[in-house]
């Protein structure tokens, strides 16, 4: 009887695991709201020193650098969504809409191990997107430097090549 009624308890405490299925789409809407307004302001940039309004800024560092900052908000958000959508699935409920749709299999988490190797499929990208805005904001003054820069960018091919290679 006791048993019964602890089971039941353990079973109906999963329903704690839609806190971080509520702040997690939160903080996605959050990062795509903040993403969309720094392309917005690449817009008004691009926009502002083409009609001669601000000729003072420098086109490719400031758009590119927020573009690249863009992007990784969004993929960061998607990690975010992701996550969120997994752990519904997983503790609380499937979600029927999923099996109909063909472009939900990106959404549709089966296994914890499945949804880490989603999220860290993700947080790969963003970290390579991440070490390219940091490239970018980089003074390269020796030939070392250059190396390591060539250097860098084989290892994270070579990752990706690996990581690619792991899925066939």
């Amino acid at each position: 009887m006791l048993e019964k009624i602890f089971e039941s308890l353990l079973v109906k405490s999963r329903i704690v695991t839609i806190l971080p299925v509520i702040f997690g789409l939160i903080g996605a809407f959050v990062l795509f709201v903040i993403a969309s307004y720094d392309v917005f302001k690449v817009i008004l940039y691009t926009y502002n020193y083409f009609f001669g309004l601000n000729a003072s800024i420098d086109l490719h560092e400031d758009v590119v650098a927020l573009i690249i900052g863009a992007v990784d908000l969004y993929l960061m958000a998607l990690v975010l969504f992701i996550f969120s959508f997994g752990v519904y699935e997983l503790f609380i409920s499937e979600i029927e809409e999923f099996k109909q749709m063909k472009q939900s299999k990106v959404l549709e988490v089966h296994s914890l191990d499945q949804l880490k190797d989603k999220l860290a499929k993700v947080i790969i990208m963003v970290l390579i997107v991440n070490f390219f805005q940091r490239v970018l904001q980089m003074k390269f003054s020796t030939p070392v430097d250059m190396t390591f820069l060539a250097g860098s960018i084989l290892a994270l091919c070579l990752g990706l090549y690996f990581l690619h290679k792991g899925n066939h």
